[in-house]
């Protein structure tokens, strides 16, 4: 039995390795257990405005009464498109592809 179960790991480990998972995080050469995340932008603008989105909308959901920024910036507009953008560059498709091919596995 359990030389079965050792054999039926190493197929897992084989069908992973054979495929082009886990590739969103890359390793940090430097650092054990750190991975750097890809995040593609078209310029210093547009990642400025990305983290002041972000920013902007910690600050209004962290408090409650707050209408908006005005009394912290000029623009107090959220831009979720961009929040929604970095959210679907985070999502590990590979991976989620993986997770089907094991299911059928």
């Amino acid at each position: 039995m359990e030389a079965q179960n050792k054999e039926r790991a190493e197929e897992l480990l084989e069908f992973i390795n054979k495929g082009r998972y886990f590739t969103k995080l890359k390793p940090e050469p430097k650092e054990a257990n750190s991975f750097t995340l890809p995040l593609k932008v078209s310029s210093y603008n547009e990642l400025n405005l990305m983290v002041s989105d972000l920013l902007k909308a910690s600050i209004i959901l962290l408090n409650p009464d707050a209408n908006g920024l005005s009394s912290f910036t000029k623009d107090n507009n959220v831009n979720v498109l961009t929040l929604l953008e970095i959210a679907l560059q985070l999502l590990p498709e590979d991976e989620m592809e993986l997770l089907d091919d094991l299911c059928r596995f």
